[in-house]
């Protein structure tokens, strides 16, 4: 259990490579350099190890899935015991042939796995088409304690949902961590760039203040994919504190850590004051699991 009042996060923010080793490498570097700035939970973007593959549907690309646990998993486990640091990373996960997942997983500073989470929504959309390569999750939303405090993973595009913010707040998350790979079509850009990015960064923050919670978002950077097409990732990884502050945020176009200091009793005065879960219709609820309302 955590002894002090605070919680610092590290944020990669980074952009891949071809060589699946050498993005392993730079990833722990930037975990080692964060550890070394103060950071206690850190967290890198969404499957960092390879350029976002989801552009394209191509069957052998299931080849870079990897059971877990697995050679890099191991690494991960071994890194945060190096460091001290407790990690969020996410993987390409072979579970068996024909099942693969985008796949968090949150180790203990002492290199333990505290377990898995399994994204949940899959997007199917141009440029990313990830229901061809990602089953569902299945282990629902999680909050893991760690020495440093409670962390709950979600992913991407579980970032539109209030649903997974709320269910993982009430498994008592003082964070939650996004691993991100988003960005535009850079021939949509001068049209939709800034209502796109915008809708991501208030979605979030929106997931923050109904919530009371911390929120932390870590995407990639760079150009990836047709010179005259693929896309383009925006970086601006960002941390927003339970009022939907923003306390930091990067660059859209640079690799850089971000280091946040977290006050835990921050959560306790805003929720305090906008008391949320207090007001709660649990009685009313109901129809939130159909899928429309007739």
């Amino acid at each position: 259990m955590p002894t002090t009042d605070y919680f610092t996060l590290g944020l990669i923010q980074m952009s891949m490579s071809n060589d699946k080793a050498a993005n392993l490498a730079k990833a722990c570097d930037r975990v080692r350099e964060a550890a070394k700035l103060g950071a206690e939970i850190v967290c890198l973007p969404e499957l960092f190890l390879t350029p976002y593959f989801c552009q394209t549907e191509d069957y052998t690309v299931f080849d870079l899935a990897e059971p877990i646990p697995s050679p890099t998993s191991q690494a991960l486990g071994a890194l945060a015991k190096e460091t001290g640091v407790v990690l969020a990373a996410s993987l390409f996960e072979k579970r068996m042939p024909g099942v693969y997942h985008n796949t968090s997983i949150v180790y203990e500073k002492n290199g333990e796995s505290l377990g898995l989470y399994r994204k949940m929504h899959i997007p199917d959309d141009p440029l990313y088409y990830e229901k061809y390569y990602f089953t569902p999750g299945d282990l629902g939303f999680r909050s893991f304690d760690t020495s440093y405090g409670k962390v709950g993973t979600l992913v991407c595009w579980d970032q539109w949902y209030p649903e997974a913010a709320r269910l993982t707040a009430m498994k008592g998350a003082e964070v939650l961590i996004y691993p991100t790979a988003i960005g535009w079509h850079p021939k949509e850009k001068a049209e939709y760039g800034e209502v796109q990015h915008s809708a991501w960064e208030v979605s979030q923050r929106g997931h923050a203040v109904a919530n009371g919670i911390y929120v932390a978002a870590i995407n990639r950077v760079g150009h990836e994919g047709a010179a005259d097409g693929g896309i383009q990732f925006w970086g601006g990884s960002f941390v927003a504190d339970p009022s939907g502050t923003i306390l930091a945020k990067a660059s859209f176009d640079k690799e850089e850590i971000l280091i946040v200091k977290c006050d835990r009793k921050r959560i306790e005065f805003v929720r305090r004051n906008w008391p949320f879960f207090r007001d709660r219709r649990i009685d009313a609820y109901s129809g939130i699991t159909a899928r429309v309302s007739d």
